[in-house]
């Protein structure tokens, strides 16, 4: 038994959390019946079916379970259609699929979130070799990197009022840096300002690990493109592959004609018997996100009281992702803790996590993540590159008493500071 391998120590900070995160707790539950309202109200207003069901194969015509299906995650993230697919397998496909789409050779591309996150930079150029990266099929690329914090609104403005710009991409999460991810009212603030002198570039926002955080989208305050990954948030831990992208009408167009051909667009692609587990995902992602939100918190809690520094963010603070992050001094505790989530996976618990090469990184990486889903961190996982200050991430958590058991095994691995 787990609870048998935890120090009393632990445990006694651990039921104390109880008390002390009670209004925090009450307020994701709040956010989490708006989310749940809106979700319902779409299913009903699309009058979702059991015929919507269906196995549907070959070339995929006439899937009308699938069309529905996009209109409710439109509805959802607050644009006007979406694609909605297991063809998407990942978010960085999603994004490089949006991408692809959308800029041509001699089109600028500008991150306003500085650096993007490691998978990120080989398929835009900044590093690797490939042949298919946006840099090498002629993409301009530039960063504008973030002020203490915030969007450097004067850099941006500057830059865009030249209207040779195709493209801006805000990266909602921190990713693999110690900056914080930027909430719904600093995205709407930077799209306004943006507009007021510029009416042609594209915005688009990078959801992943975000949607369902906060009451809002980026498509609700003024996004034109939205980006994310069904092995996410957005899948409720039901999901087992796929992505979206959401948005205007014709750049959804675009990019469905990227992902099947011209002509075809959103009227083919067979479902794969996907979409019972896509509508059911969506419809459970409200409660999903809610735990992985109340596992992070606990988690930030629980790392705090127990001494670590750099805790990100602090259990108290005001969330817009499911990331949680901690400085854990060195590459023993770093492997430590990631081992201690594996151990407390359903999934691969026996696995011994070690760091190794991961596609799409520059650095030996740890990951835990013994899922029922490969990848997914919308159940609990953790990793992190192995190189100073060995920072790890964590996200995810289908119900806070299985992230409890995970937090606190995780925990008993390391030496506590005070």
């Amino acid at each position: 038994m787990i609870l048998e391998q935890i120090d009393k120590r632990l445990l006694d900070i651990a039921s104390e959390s109880d008390e002390v995160l009670k209004d925090i707790y009450d307020e994701i539950d709040r956010v989490s019946l708006l989310n749940s309202d809106r979700i319902l109200s779409a299913f009903i207003e699309n009058q979702v079916s059991y015929t919507d069901f269906s196995d549907i194969n070959g070339y995929g015509d006439y899937d009308a379970g699938r069309d529905k299906l996009e209109k409710i995650f439109a509805k959802v993230l607050g644009t006007e259609d979406a694609l909605v697919r297991p063809q998407i397998m990942s978010g960085t496909n999603a994004l490089y699929l949006a991408f692809s789409a959308l800029l041509k050779h001699g089109d600028t591309l500008i991150s306003l979130t500085g650096t993007p996150y490691d998978s990120l930079q080989e398929m835009i150029g900044l590093c690797g070799g490939s042949s298919q990266s946006l840099i090498a099929n002629g993409v301009n690329y530039e960063q504008i990197d973030l002020k203490d914090g915030n969007f450097d609104t004067e850099k941006i403005i500057e830059r865009l009022k030249k209207n040779d710009v195709k493209l801006v991409e805000v990266q909602r999460s921190r990713g693999y840096s110690q900056r914080p991810s930027l909430n719904i009212a600093k995205i709407e603030a930077v799209i306004n300002k943006i507009r007021e002198v510029n009416k042609e570039a594209i915005i688009m926002v990078d959801n992943c690990y975000g949607e369902l955080v906060e009451e809002k989208e980026p498509g609700h305050v003024g996004a034109d493109v939205v980006v994310g990954s069904l092995m996410k948030n957005l899948g409720g831990g039901i999901a087992s592959t796929g992505g979206y992208i959401a948005g205007k009408k014709e750049y959804v167009q675009m990019i469905a004609e990227r992902l099947t051909a011209p002509g075809i667009g959103k009227k083919q692609g067979a479902n794969f018997n996907q979409n019972n587990s896509f509508f059911k995902g969506l419809f459970m992602a409200p409660n999903a996100v809610r735990n992985a939100m109340k596992t992070a918190v606990f988690a930030s809690y629980m790392l705090e009281k127990t001494g670590f520094k750099n805790v990100s963010p602090r259990y108290d603070e005001k969330r817009t992702d499911i990331i949680q992050t901690v400085e854990l001094g060195s590459k023993e505790n770093l492997v430590n803790f990631a081992q201690g989530i594996q151990e407390s996976s359903p999934i691969d618990s026996f696995v011994r996590v070690m760091p190794a090469p991961m596609p799409g990184y520059p650095f030996d990486e740890v990951m835990a993540c013994g899922s029922f889903t490969q990848g997914s961190t919308i159940e609990l996982s953790a990793d992190a590159p192995v190189i100073e200050p060995y920072i790890l991430y964590m996200q995810g958590g289908l119900s806070l008493e299985y992230g409890k058991l995970g937090i606190l095994l995780a925990l008993s691995k390391l030496k506590i500071n005070s």
